[in-house]
């Protein structure tokens, strides 16, 4: 029997490189799924009002809207900003899309936290390319959220282009360092960090659960459209019917 098609549309950082080949990748092995982008303007990323400003919901609105012409089942803002704009401001955008497009949306920063709530855990390890005045907010977010941060590593980056010239090596070193420190799961929060290829490696080398922001926005996505689908070699998240 053939499976249904199901389209997924996903906001992309505008300068991201990382999330759509890491995403079709990862959803090649999703009989019947189509993944579709489209982008918004950003480029630094920092607490100053000119770059929170970028994440403004009316933008969101207007990309979601070119979206919706390609009649998609879910739209994903595939970016991480609610972690430390604040979930809150993640569900309004939300709720906005969806009063546009009558589509359901989600968000990468959601799609975290609902990871992080089906693995019940209880001292996250936080790996991110930014700063530390982000990270703080990040964590005051994600602890709100019954996700306190038991230990974390920030790369210490603000431009989104260079995210993603973070090296494997970094990632690795960045990771073992929180694996020794007691982590029972470890967060890649940003969509522009080449990591989820890497999960399943780490998660076969200490048992710890790896929540990558990129898999976690398809995983959710597939959720939203009732996928079942399994996508093999990426980790224990993706390995779970959704």
């Amino acid at each position: 029997m053939q499976s249904q098609a199901r389209r997924i549309g996903m906001v992309t950082p505008s300068s991201n490189t990382v999330l759509e080949p890491v995403t079709l990748e990862l959803a090649a092995g999703v009989p019947g799924l189509s993944v579709h982008f489209t982008r918004l303007r950003v480029t630094r990323i920092s607490l100053d009002p000119a770059d929170t400003g970028q994440f403004d919901q009316p933008a969101m609105v207007r990309a979601a809207r070119l979206l919706s012409d390609a009649q998609v089942d879910v739209i994903a803002w595939n970016g991480t900003s609610g972690s430390w704009l604040g979930p809150e401001y993640d569900r309004a955008v939300c709720r906005a899309i969806e009063q546009a497009t009558s589509v359901p949306a989600t968000t990468s920063t959601l799609a975290v936290l609902a990871a992080l709530e089906a693995y019940d855990v209880r001292r996250l390890g936080l790996i991110t390319p930014y700063t530390e005045d982000i990270a703080e907010a990040i964590a005051a977010n994600y602890a709100a959220h019954g996700f306190p941060v038991h230990a974390a590593r920030h790369l210490g980056r603000t431009t989104n282009f260079d995210f993603a010239l973070i090296s494997e090596g970094e990632l690795e070193r960045a990771f073992h360092e929180l694996a020794a420190g007691g982590c029972d799961a470890v967060a890649v929060v940003c969509t522009n960090l080449r990591a989820a290829h890497l999960a399943r490696r780490w998660e076969e080398r200490t048992g710890i659960t790896v929540v990558d922001s990129v898999a976690a926005t398809l995983w959710a996505t597939l959720r939203r459209t009732g996928s079942r689908a399994e996508v093999r070699g990426y980790g224990r998240l993706l390995d779970t019917p959704a």
